[in-house]
């Protein structure tokens, strides 16, 4: 350790580490627009930069480092002249259309200007005519509200290894575009949102379904149905204040029913019904020689990713459709012969953590006879939206239960929100598959926590199976890599598309950090440790449906229902 000087108070560092680390670690808070933690600095946004003395400029502090003895001034007045001119600078050409913004009142430039107290336009520049790129089914990309802090290129490029987006051009005239300047559509892009979770403005967000959901409400023609993904219920609070790892499931599933939604279902539900087939696949494929390693398919960036970078392993997918499409499947054949509706009255609409699921519900693959599994995918923060619009007030809420014949679900169900739980819930079910027992130890603890890959192996049945769990698409492409130049050692691989999994997707709340993900992930552990039911095999109303039903997993009648087949997908770009 070492000491520096901070505002004429003594602190420590360490010894190579930047002046922002040593600040933050003091408590002391210095602005940032580029910065994205554990990836290098860049220093361009210049919005982090200390006055450091004996330096005749002003010193970028996220990308340097302290020395012992170094006197620095986080907020003199040339420091704090500094930074207003960068945001003044930043407004000159920037779109005068907050109030119409959808990041308004949790934008980044928005509070900076507030903090420094920019209250008249000093320079102004020339408006760039920008089209808004509408093309995706999943991500909005509005070029005129980018800022060129470049956390979108560095997200899709140094984490997810997806390059969709990069810098085009050169001094002023610089953007963030894509290939050809062609949409997102047409791209490299598989919808994962995670540009949107760090890109500090209106730049990027995900394509509203708010309007079309509503409009389905006030249908009376339309017996309107709603599902709720496992990690949905640890993360909304945070979007009303409260601290991360609150579970409102209870209230959620309220507030839900108080907007008018026919039926609430849980997709924790067909979590235990994703299981039940995939473990039984995998029992399968293991007992006759089939595509190993079996790759699980919940994810749908995940699956896009495969289908344009490594369409030679797609075979190794699972042929599971995701909890999601589970869901619409079975309320939409199951729930509406039960309750006497017609399947293209009822609208289906599923709360996800993640926009591609907007994507994978416009999937041709998930259309029975032109009807969607599922007709309309909103966000956590799309909810969020609504529960405010329609006047709710969380905090006075009561608690209320999903509806059968889809509201029960283990706690393995619900373990899908984190890295690592797909796989701890399958391992559970095979595991009684092949020997008719139960494991003993439920908790399997080298498959949990945020590391990006994780291994481990399972004596069953006198065979040795080796798992492993990948979170991340850029440690997703590094172990596929292995697989294609021959690695032979793995039987099952869990792969998440967001870092952490579903608890940090791309729909989840703006501006967390890594310690709110722990605490959901946290959150999703002790419901698993304080449940009685702890495996999808012992779901009473998923056993029911087989009986009544599906008669049994990989049954003709599931096989139609539940599982799918996914092709190459081509980058194509029209160059015309």
């Amino acid at each position: 350790m070492i000491k520096i000087e901070v505002n004429n108070q003594s602190i420590e560092a360490k010894k190579g580490e930047t002046i922002l680390t040593a600040l933050k670690r003091a408590g002391i808070k210095v602005p940032t627009l580029c910065h994205m933690e554990n990836l290098a600095p860049t220093g361009a946004c210049r919005m982090c930069v200390v006055q450091v003395e004996g330096r005749p400029g002003l010193i970028p502090s996220c990308a340097y480092p302290v020395e012992n003895g170094m006197k620095i001034q986080t907020h003199s007045n040339r420091v704090l002249r500094a930074r207003k001119t960068i945001v003044e600078l930043l407004l000159a050409d920037h779109p005068d259309d907050c109030l119409y913004c959808v990041r308004n009142g949790n934008c980044e430039l928005q509070r900076l200007a507030e903090e420094f107290q920019v209250q008249q336009r000093r320079y102004t520049g020339k408006k760039c005519d920008y089209k808004v790129d509408m093309s995706s089914p999943a991500i909005v990309r509005d070029p005129a509200k980018c800022i060129l802090c470049g956390r979108c290129v560095r997200m899709c490029e140094e984490v997810q290894g997806v390059s969709c987006i990069d810098f085009v051009g050169r001094g002023s005239k610089t953007i963030v575009g894509t290939a050809f300047d062609q949409g997102l559509n047409v791209s490299s892009c598989v919808n994962c949102g995670q540009c949107i979770k760090v890109c500090p403005t209106g730049a990027l967000s995900e394509k509203s379904q708010v309007k079309q959901v509503l409009a389905a409400l006030r249908d009376p023609e339309k017996i309107v149905v709603v599902q709720h993904a496992p990690s949905v219920s640890v993360t909304l609070a945070e979007e009303f204040g409260m601290k991360p790892g609150v579970d409102i499931c209870g209230i959620m599933v309220s507030a839900l029913r108080r907007m008018g939604f026919d039926k609430v279902f849980d997709t924790a539900f067909t979590a235990d019904l994703t299981i039940m087939e995939e473990a039984s696949e995998l029992v399968h494929r293991i007992q006759t020689g089939g595509k190993l390693p079996m790759m699980t398919s919940c994810s749908p960036g995940w699956v896009n990713f495969v289908e344009k970078f490594y369409p030679d392993l797609i075979d190794n997918i699972s042929s599971c459709k995701s909890p999601q499409q589970m869901m619409g499947a079975v309320i939409k054949s199951y729930f509406a012969q039960r309750e006497g509706i017609d399947p293209t009255n009822i609208y289906s609409v599923s709360i996800m953590p993640c926009t591609a699921k907007k994507f994978e519900a416009q999937r041709p693959e998930m259309n029975n006879k032109n009807v969607f599994d599922v007709d309309a995918v909103l966000t956590t923060r799309e909810l969020a939206r609504m529960i405010r619009s329609h006047g709710l007030d969380i905090n006075s809420l009561s608690s209320d239960l999903a509806d059968s014949p889809f509201g029960q679900r283990s706690s393995a169900g619900k373990l899908f929100g984190a890295t690592g739980g797909v796989m701890e819930a399958a391992l559970r079910t095979a595991y009684h598959l092949l020997t008719g027992e139960e494991l003993k130890d439920l908790t399997l603890k080298p498959l949990r926590g945020l590391k990006g890959v994780k291994h481990m192996q399972v004596s069953i049945a006198g065979l040795d199976l080796k798992v492993a769990v990948v979170s991340g698409l850029g440690n997703a492409r590094k172990l596929l890599e292995e697989i294609r130049s021959g690695r032979e050692n793995l039987h099952f691989i869990e792969v998440m598309t967001c870092p952490g999994g579903c608890i940090d997707g791309g729909g989840q709340p703006l501006g967390t950090d890594l310690q709110a993900v722990r605490k959901r992930m946290q959150a999703l552990y002790k419901i698993d440790r304080d449940d009685h039911l702890q495996c999808s095999h012992h779901n009473k109303e998923v056993q029911r449906l087989y009986e009544e039903f599906l008669g049994e997993p990989l049954s003709e009648k599931s096989h139609h229902l539940l599982h799918t087949h996914y092709t190459q997908r081509k980058v194509s770009v029209n160059r015309n």
